[in-house]
């Protein structure tokens, strides 16, 4: 597979707590110059972002994040202004607790409604797959796919642990053709993001591809 083929798969991401207007500015440079799939930013940023890079770069945020216990009103507002403020793609996180209760029925309205509030732009679910056995990341397919979401996403990249490869393959074999996959957290090599992809995710959160990229730049191999 080659590089640019990669690269537009990627959501290049920066969402440290301590982000400045500066190095979202220039992670939105990267984007552009390597043709990433988006940028994805905090959401107090979108505005600025999207007054800087205008249609040139899909640019995505997230909501609830990184634990996923605000109140769903709370996160349909989120989404809402996301968007309005010019988020081309949101990424929530779910009630995890809720999952561990076996609240399948209210997780699948959660995540339509946030659905509902994004006026059409893409949804990315993320329900944090360390923290969840296989059984309740089956059953969090089927909420995904019920409530007619775009994607479900593995991971915040701020929790126990990031995307396997393991499921990845598990999405595939459980979510519905309405329903496409994203892996991040903890993808560092070309080798790792191709083999995501091969298992069938069709995008990935990463900054490190685009680093990976920009040394090969540096050696004139890309």
């Amino acid at each position: 597979m080659e590089l640019k083929d990669i690269l537009a798969k990627c959501d290049h991401t920066l969402l440290g707590q301590a982000s400045t207007w500066e190095q979202i500015k220039g992670i939105c440079d990267d984007g552009m110059q390597y043709k990433t799939a988006s940028v994805c930013i905090p959401a107090s940023f979108v505005k600025q972002a999207k007054d800087y890079v205008g249609d040139r770069l899909a640019i995505c945020t997230v909501i609830g994040f990184p634990n996923g216990y605000a109140t769903t009103k709370a996160k349909c507002f989120m989404a809402s202004d996301a968007v309005d403020n010019g988020a081309d793609e949101v990424d929530m996180v779910i009630n995890i607790g809720w999952a561990k209760e076996g609240k399948w029925a209210e997780i699948t309205d959660e995540i339509a409604q946030i659905k509902a509030a994004c006026k059409g732009k893409l949804l990315k679910v993320i329900i944090e797959t360390c923290l969840l056995t296989d059984e309740e990341k089956i059953a969090l397919c089927k909420c995904v796919t019920e409530a007619k979401a775009d994607y479900i996403k593995t991971s915040t990249g701020f929790s126990t642990a990031g995307a396997t490869f393991a499921d990845v393959e598990l999405f595939a074999k459980h979510v519905g053709p309405n329903v496409k996959i994203k892996a991040a957290g903890g993808i560092s090599s070309l080798e790792d993001a191709e083999k995501f992809i091969e298992l069938g995710a069709s995008r990935l959160g990463t900054s490190r591809i685009v680093k990976i990229a920009k040394g090969l730049k540096n050696d004139g191999t890309y």
